[in-house]
């Protein structure tokens, strides 16, 4: 089916009202978690193909939250679609108030290729819960994987419902030129200001879910050898390709040395032979790969690690030793290579983290509440862990999303839902009562009354 086709036909879908019941949306969630659960061995297959991802890593990582908040999303669904009551003032008796989510009607979805089950399936959960149509292409680059996709979600919906639409940049670009009612991106940044350019052309409302140089601090007060243990797990899974992945390090100076020493046992412990290795991912393309490489033959002195493999499109885990000047400090690594910085006073912190975009992330390791409170207050980030890494994902409860440059939006849990919904606010007055003070002519009475009611 031609896009143009498709769109028209889920718009008509849409305007015909077959979305938005509550058993609809219910069935349809239920049938979803129930295929997803069945096509598991072949979504393993297709991820291990792209990314060379263990089934443990994908289940943890992927497929394991998509369910847990496919869960959350049957859980809740009746609550989250139930008008909301709000107190109506005196000045409006006799009336009520309500709040009433409302779908947006056909919606976009552009999913990339690093989690390609998570971060296409998570939006799709929350558009379908909200009642809405849904297109989603996700990356080209995870091909295998976005070929089961389209597959599985073929067997569930019908494609004036719900359709994958497969292709590279230029399909991503057609379907952009379309009036869409909302569009949800997640992706590198410069490809989400022209997200953002289109979606301008109609004003379609959008989430936008970026990156950034998310930073890693780790004050003097820091458990050195659990803060590296929890880096090292949060920065090489994935091979570092991902959007919260710790970017950087800046360590407090009088705790470098102990840092780095700490930093290398656990990657040896965790990542033994990791060109070998099957529990270590491998880089999605050679483009890439060759880009990462290049940070590492730059010129900053390599810490450890720095091997790699082309074959096997592998890039040892890699601490470097960097400067705010050093190539890998300009743009966002995502790839297993990671710069340590270090810093002595609270302005040094501001200094080198505000010379980048507002971070995606920010991750702190400290004992001190002081120091923790300073920083996540002084520090524009769109979210994080104190003593952990990228963990903060995983939870429905908390919405995950950017701020400015790194993003726009935020979704996960009750915030899916209500990112794929325009709440209505209404007022209903009675037809049995109508006071005459808020009609001509205003008397000096009214006035009074007026005053009264609305001070």
């Amino acid at each position: 089916m031609e896009i143009k086709e498709l769109i028209h036909k889920q718009k008509e879908f849409f305007e015909q009202g077959k979305t938005l019941s509550f058993k609809t949306r219910k069935n349809i969630l239920k049938q979803l978690k129930n295929k997803i659960i069945q096509y598991e061995p072949k979504l393993y297959q297709a991820i291990y193909k792209d990314l060379g991802k263990s089934e443990i890593e994908s289940f943890m990582c992927e497929i394991g939250l998509v369910l847990s908040d496919l869960s959350y999303q049957l859980k809740h669904l009746k609550g989250n679609m139930k008008k909301k009551h709000k107190k109506t003032p005196l000045a409006q008796f006799k009336g009520k108030s309500y709040i009433e989510p409302s779908p947006y009607g056909n919606t976009l979805i552009i999913a990339p290729w690093n989690y390609p089950i998570l971060l296409a399936l998570e939006p799709f959960v929350g558009a379908i819960a909200a009642g809405n149509t849904v297109i989603l292409k996700p990356s080209e680059y995870s091909v295998e994987t976005s070929a089961v996709l389209k597959d599985l979600i073929a067997e569930v919906f019908p494609e004036e419902y719900a359709a994958v639409v497969l292709g590279d940049a230029g399909v991503a670009s057609e379907l952009l030129e379309n009036e869409f009612d909302y569009i949800f991106f997640t992706g590198g940044t410069n490809i989400g200001k022209k997200v953002a350019l289109a979606a301008s052309k109609y004003l379609t409302p959008m989430t936008l879910e970026l990156g950034g140089k998310s930073p890693v601090i780790v004050d003097s007060s820091a458990k050195i050898n659990l803060a590296a243990k929890r880096i090292v797990f949060g920065k090489f899974l994935n091979a570092g390709q991902t959007c919260v992945a710790p970017d950087y390090i800046l360590v407090h100076k009088s705790k470098k040395e102990e840092l780095v020493q700490a930093l290398i046992s656990w990657i040896q412990k965790l990542y033994p032979n990791s060109l070998e290795n099957n529990s270590y991912v491998k880089i999605i393309n050679e483009r890439h790969f060759n880009r990462i490489l290049n940070y590492i033959n730059t010129g900053d002195k390599v810490i450890y690690g720095g091997k790699s493999s082309l074959d096997a499109l592998k890039i040892e885990p890699t601490l470097l030793e960097a400067s705010m000047d050093s190539p890998v400090m300009q743009d966002e690594i995502f790839g297993p290579v990671l710069p340590i910085l270090t810093y002595e006073t609270s302005q040094d912190l501001l200094n080198i983290i505000n010379k980048h975009p507002n971070p995606l992330a920010l991750y702190i390791f400290s004992t001190k509440k002081k120091n923790i409170n300073w920083i996540t207050t002084h520090i524009q980030f769109g979210g994080g862990c104190v003593n952990d890494t990228i963990i903060h994902l995983a939870t429905n409860e908390l919405p995950f999303g950017g701020v400015r440059q790194s993003g726009v939006g935020s979704y996960h849990g009750k915030k899916s839902f209500e990112t794929f919904s325009h709440y209505k606010s209404i007022l209903s007055k009675a037809n049995w009562i109508d006071l005459p003070i808020r009609y001509t002519p205003y008397t000096k009475g009214k006035r009074k009354l007026i005053k009264f009611f609305m001070k």
